[in-house]
């Protein structure tokens, strides 16, 4: 069957095509067993058993990593590493370059190729419950809860309870858990904001500033 060099390439990519997309959308393993398929002719054509298992292996390590990060991790490196991976397991169990190279091309197309089936196929449940779905941007309606809080350093307002040193304060009617510098502040004293740091608010009594 891949006495043709260039049928490589399709039997790669439909195979990688095919895996990918059955982990990014429902499609209760229909698409996992196609795609195992094929990439199952593509190395037993070329490798012994041995090898085979190996080669095997090492593919779908590259595949899982491409996934972990596309889905969870999120910065590339990962993906990066899994594309390599792949790219190596079908490179090296070819017979000549050509093939291999047709190989590579097809791994790639195919990765590409995948990302179609989410605009036709339902997503799998599992990825939303992951990440978020949406981008939490400011063009969205959405501000950082960082900035946010940034935002109150210098800010006045009052204790809602004793802070001990942890408690209540309220600051242009929104209330907000804060901390003490180690002082004793009493419900109903006038503070400001200190400092801010990710979301804890440090404050001090107004008097004693």
């Amino acid at each position: 069957m891949l006495s043709y060099d260039w049928i490589a390439l399709f039997i790669t990519l439909l195979g990688t095509m095919f895996l990918i997309g059955e982990l990014l959308v429902n499609m209760r393993g229909f698409f996992g067993l196609i795609g195992f398929g094929f990439i199952t002719v593509y190395f037993s054509s070329y490798l012994s058993t041995d090898m085979f298992i190996i080669m095997m292996l090492v593919y779908f390590l590259g595949i899982a990593l491409i996934v972990i990060d596309g889905k969870i991790v999120n910065d590339g490196t990962l993906a990066m590493i899994g594309g390599a991976t792949t790219i190596i397991a079908v490179g090296l169990s070819a017979p000549t370059w050509v093939s291999g190279l047709y190989s590579v091309i097809g791994v790639i197309l195919g990765g590409a190729a995948s990302l179609l089936f989410l605009k036709v196929f339902k997503r799998r449940e599992m990825w939303t419950k992951i990440t978020l779905v949406d981008q939490l941007s400011s063009e969205m309606g959405y501000n950082s809860m960082k900035e946010t809080y940034q935002s109150l350093v210098g800010e006045e307002g009052e204790a809602l309870t004793d802070m001990r040193p942890v408690g209540t304060i309220v600051i242009a009617g929104e209330e907000y858990s804060a901390v003490s510098n180690g002082q004793w502040i009493s419900k109903g004293d006038q503070i400001h904001v200190v400092s801010v740091d990710g979301t804890k608010i440090l404050v001090k009594k107004t008097q004693d500033n």
